[in-house]
């Protein structure tokens, strides 16, 4: 005797993805494994000296990009929840990426004297005094 079932409990069997849909699922992946890459990078590479900035501000660049071209992705081909929620909250990281950035572009001085006094600092005193004087050195502080 076959057990009947509510319709509404029934779970439909997923059909199997064309060569087309597994390669374009593949393709979204690996992209999307590349964008957060770059991000986590972009936030290394900016903690590292005042004077990679340039190589942050590609890598931002690049995030940016990739971001843009795996959101599209993800929407135009419905991708996972997942893998739009990662694109959003990276696209966000990004954009706190481009206006931290411009702040460290604008007082490059400022910031690049205040981590060679960290470097020299041998003391706690020493340390807060370099955070003074930079704190004194930039406007509205």
């Amino acid at each position: 005797m076959n057990p009947t079932q509510d319709p509404g409990s029934m779970q439909r069997a997923r059909q199997p993805l064309s060569e087309a849909a597994q390669a374009s699922l593949a393709k979204t992946h690996t992209l999307f494994r590349l964008f957060i890459v770059v991000v986590l990078g972009s936030l290394f590479v900016i903690q590292l000296d005042i004077a990679y900035v340039w190589l942050s501000a590609i890598l931002t660049a690049a995030s940016l990009a990739l971001g843009i071209i795996v959101l599209i992705r993800a929407i135009t081909r419905k991708e996972s929840k997942l893998v739009l929620f990662g694109v959003i909250t990276g696209l966000l990281v990004s954009g706190v990426m481009v206006l931290v950035l411009l702040v460290m572009g604008a007082f490059f001085n400022q910031f690049s004297d205040f981590q060679q006094c960290q470097r020299e600092a041998l003391t706690q005193r020493a340390t807060s005094e370099c955070r003074t004087d930079l704190e004194n050195r930039l406007p509205g502080m």
